[in-house]
């Protein structure tokens, strides 16, 4: 059966599905941590099962877990004993019936009735057919399962695991795949009883997956993002999309018709920071799911709106000086000269463009069409409080930056997390807010790069290009005149700022210091069971507190030592993660298997030593903003935990120089999103590095105290460094954030690379790993090969 005929997928029922639930089933005990007790031979094993070789190696067959070693000789094998012990728990009674079973005598079956025979039989074909079936779980789906994980396609991986799962639920080969690429998630809707839908979100088929009605808890879905589908019947229905984070509840909110204005989608208040803006209190309020179109503007142009002063209610500036109601009425004309949108002829749009987003609108156009119809434009809080930048670029691939022309509205897909479409591209949208003489005008347009999603434009309210277009909100009352006063600006602007002087940079230096300590290092336990590495948990003392530091050495099975070693800084999901005890190498494994040793310190605040705040709980898109810096404290913890991450790293090379497989001279730094945003600090503050790689990275927004600020050590870097960032990355965008740090490190223009992918925030794995592997072999030189190895 083949992958495609698989994407229909099967609904998973609360209680019932393998993937649903804790406990129900839960791995077996030998499972929840990685098998350490490795049988490496067809005559082990056998001696193990207690059988001869000759009967163990036809189970293979019958699906007995053995894995083949990399040279693939048909004797060189090896099994691990737990999930020996599972696989024939449940498939004893099938290989060896007893012997009661086996001494029945055929003549019994002339007593019974004909009718009684052919049950049986149908009950036999049933059972021969369930075992075919699982047998080609076993040994056909379940490596194609491990394949599309290690490929990145998770939504087929899920769905045959789903497949899987009908013949094979309680496998434990099965379960270890599933808990490898999925997050228990809860969900709970208002009110309650909703059937719930999922699918990835860039899955390009309509198929949903049913994961039952609400709430749900504990729900296994791939760790990726996206589209909900919440039904009940006398609700609205909503489509809304999301990341998941592990034992997260997500949260929907169903409105009776009545309630719901017609074409609009309900945003939840609450706390909103954008960048280097203040803080601001949202109450709930409601958005049009999709821009205002040609036909509905041609409604307003119909209805009088050009004539009717109730509409305008702003006062006309063209180039500076005010204009009377007649002259700005002379401004809003087609090329006919009717009132209507620049692009408009005769006060009508091109035929076939009923439902395309109007274009060609002045602010004030938009405004008033907003008062006509009782809304408002929304302030630019309002505006990216929905569009939701995140830190998922998933959106840019499914919005028009075509540079064609428009599209229908939602054509594209491109949905956001509250449930409305094309926020990203189509046409520009404009937002209530001045900045000096400009009004504010979001989310880029069909003719922009993608990045403009993320990037602030503010054009003369004037102006009716026909790129210019709109969506409308409405709030519950008059809004706070903190809301809509003029803002100056939401960025941080690097071409008007300079590094602190040297005077002031050694105070900030001194802070990361500390003094000689001993380490006593342990080794606490070792693993393995990786036919890639050797993982060994140590453990040294800090350098503050009484804080012992967990780290994890992966050291490679294909190469000689002593090694060179590369320190691995993951990303913001790190602080949401209970327990480091089955880490993996996660983006740095490229690095072990190609003959490197990786060292994962588990850093303050996250896995096991997360910080006991309520700060550090709040839901992952509230604790990550755009070019933000991804500090889940405020800025005086935040200032400790970047000063301890650092003294975590310098004890970590500490202890790497104790070791005699270790070579000390030959180590790098590699830092993942947020490892990539703190790299300049950790690289300027510790000098034993020769090589550093930033993956998804640049220079925040926010106003950071100048002690931990990256500017103040982007330009002590002296590293060489390589910079890998997507071209799309709204999180950390080219012009404002990438490149800026790229011109103030301070290495050599021959020591720096900076390499632009079409991608996201974080870009694809293949083209990094080959630029970071050519990274490090050049600056940390070869790596030593066993002898007799190429």
């Amino acid at each position: 059966m083949t992958a495609a005929r698989l994407q229909s997928g099967h609904p998973v029922v609360p209680g019932k599905g393998f993937l649903v639930g804790v406990t129900k089933p839960q791995l077996p005990d030998s499972f929840r941590e990685a098998p350490t007790v490795r049988l490496d031979s067809w005559k082990e094993i056998a001696a193990y099962m207690k059988r001869d070789e000759r009967t163990v190696r036809r189970w293979e067959k019958e699906g007995l877990p053995v894995r083949r070693k990399a040279h693939k000789k048909q004797a060189s094998v090896f099994a691990y004993r737990a999930e020996i012990d599972a696989w024939w728990n449940s498939d004893r009674q099938r290989l060896e019936p007893s012997g009661q079973a086996r001494s029945g005598k055929p003549f019994l079956l002339w007593l019974l009735s004909g009718l009684v025979v052919a049950g049986l039989l149908a009950l036999l074909v049933y059972n021969v057919s369930g075992l075919r079936k699982a047998r080609w779980a076993r040994n056909q789906v379940l490596p194609e399962i491990a394949r599309l994980i290690d490929q990145g396609e998770l939504d087929k991986g899920y769905r045959l695991a789903l497949e899987s799962g009908r013949y094979i639920p309680n496998d434990p080969l099965l379960l270890r795949l599933v808990s490898s690429f999925t997050v228990p998630v809860s969900i709970q809707t208002n009110p309650s009883g909703a059937s719930v839908y999922v699918r990835t979100y860039s899955s390009t088929d309509e198929d949903w997956t049913l994961l039952g009605k609400s709430p749900l808890e504990n729900v296994r879905v791939p760790w990726s993002y996206f589209r909900w589908k919440i039904m009940k019947p006398g609700f609205e229905s909503i489509q809304v999309a999301s990341g998941v984070l592990p034992n997260v509840t997500l949260n929907f909110t169903l409105d009776a018709p009545s309630a719901s204005p017609p074409g609009m989608v309900r945003v939840p208040g609450g706390t909103f920071q954008f960048r280097s803006a203040a803080p601001v209190e949202l109450d709930s309020y409601w958005l049009d799911k999709y821009e205002v179109t040609n036909k509905q503007f041609k409604e307003f142009v119909g209805r009088g709106g050009y004539q009717d002063h109730l509409n305008w209610k702003q006062s006309f500036i063209k180039d500076g000086r005010s204009l009377s109601w007649e002259e700005a009425m002379t401004e809003f004309r087609d090329s006919t000269g009717r009132p209507a949108p620049s692009g408009w002829e005769l006060g009508s749009y091109p035929e076939g463009q009923a439902d395309f987003p109007v274009g060609g609108v002045s602010w004030y156009e938009a405004a008033a069409y907003c008062e006509s119809v009782g809304k408002s434009l929304p302030t630019v809080y309002h505006w990216y409080k929905a569009a939701d930048l995140g830190i998922d670029s998933e959106i840019l691939r499914f919005s028009n930056f075509s540079g064609k022309g428009p599209v229908r509205i939602g054509e594209t897909q491109g949905l956001s997390r509250y449930g409305t479409y094309d926020m990203a591209g189509n046409v520009r949208e404009w937002a209530w807010n001045e900045t000096g003489a400009k009004r504010y005008i979001l989310g880029g347009a069909w003719d922009e790069p993608s990045y403009m999603f993320a990037t602030q434009d503010a054009q003369p309210p004037i102006s009716r290009s026909s790129t210019s277009g709109f969506r409308c909100a409405k709030y519950g009352g008059s809004l706070p005149t903190k809301l809509t006063s003029p803002i100056t600006t939401l960025v941080r602007d690097y071409t008007r700022e300079k590094p602190a002087p040297e005077s002031s940079f050694a105070v900030y230096k001194s802070l990361y210091s500390y003094d000689p300590a001993e380490l006593d290092a342990r080794v606490e336990s070792v693993d393995d069971s990786s036919a890639d590495w050797r993982r060994e948990k140590v453990t040294f003392q800090a350098s503050y507190g009484v804080e012992r530091v967990t780290a994890y050495l992966f050291l490679p099975r294909d190469a000689h030592p002593p090694y060179s070693v590369v320190v691995y800084f993951p990303g913001v999901s790190s602080f949401f993660k209970k327990s480091s005890s089955s880490i993996s190498p996660e983006s740095a494994s490229f690095a072990v298997k190609s003959g490197r040793a990786v060292l994962y310190p588990i850093y303050m605040g996250t896995y096991e030593r997360r910080i006991s705040s309520p700060t550090i709980r709040q839901t992952f898109d509230e604790i990550v903003q755009p070019g933000g810096a991804c500090l889940p404290v405020g800025p005086k913890a935040g200032r400790d935990l970047v000063v301890q991450w650092s003294k975590d790293i310098q004890r970590a090379v500490d202890y790497l120089a104790t070791r005699k497989d270790i070579d000390a001279h030959r180590l790098a730094y590699y830092g993942l999103s947020l490892g990539a945003v703190w790299g300049p600090v950790m690289t300027a503050v510790e000098p034993r590095f020769k090589a550093s790689v930033l993956l998804g990275g640049g220079l925040p927004f926010e106003k950071l105290p100048s002690e931990i600020d990256p500017l103040n050590f982007a330009t002590r870097v002296k590293v060489p460094t390589l910079m890998l960032n997507g071209r799309d990355d709204f999180m950390f965008p080219v012009d404002s954030s990438q490149l800026p740090l790229f011109r103030f490190l301070g290495v050599p223009n021959s020591r720096k690379r900076h390499v632009l992918f079409d991608s996201g925030h974080v870009p694809p794995m293949n083209s990094v790993m080959k630029e970071s592997l050519d990274w490090l072999d050049r600056y940390l030189g070869p790596i030593l090969k066993p002898e007799g190895a190429t």
